[in-house]
């Protein structure tokens, strides 16, 4: 059987990573634009002052969106390209151009799926103290209300934050990523709370001010374990590697998620740091524990497990020689399997995959096209476990590849091809490759073609 009736089949990009334009129309830095001028921090030196020029060519790009037929379009705003200073007067030409993008995907029958905060935070209001300071929330709700007062006659379906745990943990604590610090896990902390607090200031002031009744969500990394077999012991351990801290990260579930469905951060994180933990006031859990519609998790990869003797989950190593990305990720499909379905039956929320996919090393063949086989088989691996898991039961709504389009790939720079479609850079010209008319016909047979053929028992 194919997917369900309704299962929702897209593609994902963000605004940075694609939009270029960094300093026309009235655009104000991001943190972004900042450390993308930092000696050393992007690959080659590569920024996203141009990336994919999608601000002055969306039209071909949702032509191309079209032509593969997808149904729905996840795509970020800029909040500087809105607000320059990240509050305050509103930058007319940023917000038209929304606009303009949002008319096009409707004229396409394409649904769009707006998420609010995929990174590119205003430099104006990070050199105010960003996510530190006392009022971030607040100033995130503001902005949310712009956004939504134009574009929530026609859309319905919104993602407060992306992955929080990178922003924070690889934007604060690493440094890899923007704005590039490596602060005190105390810092870290409150800065992750804050954008919590943004989070559920966001979702109110989505379902206060939307003029079509809002679907609100969010979209967190997801961090997998699987079960090297279906044995309860193994399955419980990673359902418990899934869901539980064994040191300090902020790559979990559970951190980000815990506050929103169930008022609380995890005991096990609680204790693990200890005085670090801020100080929560005295209504924040109920701010941040906004009801949600769906919970939207970007899946790229999981990690294999085993129960140990004591029954606690163990790490197997992979087998040498296990088939990896571009990108050197480890390629296991199982993790769309046991992904949404633990996550389901720990939140019971509707599941979106709002990301998945791999980098690839494509290039134009002689024949000018781009053949991408590894694409094309890695997603369907990934697609029949996730098949399976709904047809175990878990509420999975839809599917959005990651990406639409190569493009700015954060500190790896132009390095890693996530596209369905090529862009040759110097030319900004786009090339559907192979994956992307392979994903036309799944989006035709609404996933039937990428199962398994079934195979009739013969009448004896």
């Amino acid at each position: 059987m194919a997917f369900p009736e309704n299962f929702v089949w897209g593609a994902a990009a963000a605004s940075y990573q694609i939009e270029g334009a960094a300093f026309e129309d009235g655009k104000g830095w991001s943190v972004w634009d900042m450390f993308c001028r930092k000696e050393g921090a992007v690959w080659r030196g590569h920024t996203g002052d141009v990336a994919c020029d999608h601000y002055h060519r969306y039209q071909d790009d949702v032509a191309v969106m079209k032509k593969i037929g997808l149904q729905a379009y996840r795509l970020s705003i800029s909040w500087p390209r809105v607000l320059p200073e990240g509050r305050g007067e509103v930058n007319a030409k940023g917000l038209e151009f929304y606009d303009r993008l949002i008319d096009a995907l409707l004229a396409a029958e394409i649904t769009p799926y707006v998420t609010l905060f995929h990174w590119d935070y205003p430099y104006a209001l990070y050199l105010r103290g960003g996510w530190l300071h006392p009022n971030s929330s607040d100033w995130f709700a503001d902005y949310t209300r712009v956004i939504v007062d134009k574009l929530s006659d026609r859309v319905r379906n919104w993602m407060t934050l992306n992955e929080p745990q990178c922003f924070v943990g690889l934007g604060h604590q690493v440094g890899i990523h923007a704005p590039g610090l490596k602060l005190g896990w105390k810092d870290v902390l409150l800065a992750g709370h804050n954008a919590l607090l943004a989070h559920g200031k966001s979702v109110q002031a989505i379902r206060a001010a939307a003029k079509t009744p809002p679907l609100v969500g969010f979209a967190p990394v997801g961090t997998v374990a699987y079960p090297i077999s279906d044995s309860p012991a193994d399955v419980e351990a990673a359902r418990l590697a899934t869901f539980s801290f064994h040191e300090k990260t902020l790559f979990s579930n559970t951190w980000f998620a815990d506050p929103i469905f169930f008022k609380q951060y995890p005991t096990d994180g609680l204790a693990l740091f200890g005085a670090d933990v801020p100080e929560v006031g005295a209504d924040d859990m109920n701010i941040i524990a906004q009801p949600l519609d769906f919970y939207g998790v970007n899946i790229y990869q999981g990690m294999p497990v085993k129960a140990g003797d004591n029954g606690l989950p163990e790490v197997v190593p992979f087998d040498v020689g296990h088939p990896m990305t571009a990108f050197r990720w480890f390629v296991t499909p199982e993790c769309l399997y046991w992904g949404p379905r633990f996550l389901y039956e720990r939140y019971k929320t509707p599941v979106y995959i709002t990301e998945n996919g791999m980098s690839n090393i494509d290039w134009v063949s002689v024949d000018g096209e781009v053949h991408d086989p590894q694409r094309i088989d890695y997603t369907t691996r990934h697609l029949r476990t996730l098949h399976r898991a709904i047809e175990d039961g878990v509420d999975v709504r839809g599917y959005f590849h990651w990406s639409i389009l190569d493009n700015f790939e954060w500190g790896e720079g132009y390095k890693e091809r996530f596209g369905l479609v090529f862009v040759d850079y110097p030319t900004q010209q786009r090339i559907p490759k192979d994956s992307a008319k392979w994903y036309e016909h799944v989006i035709e047979s609404n996933g039937e073609s990428v199962l398994p053929a079934v195979t009739e028992t013969p009448v004896a």
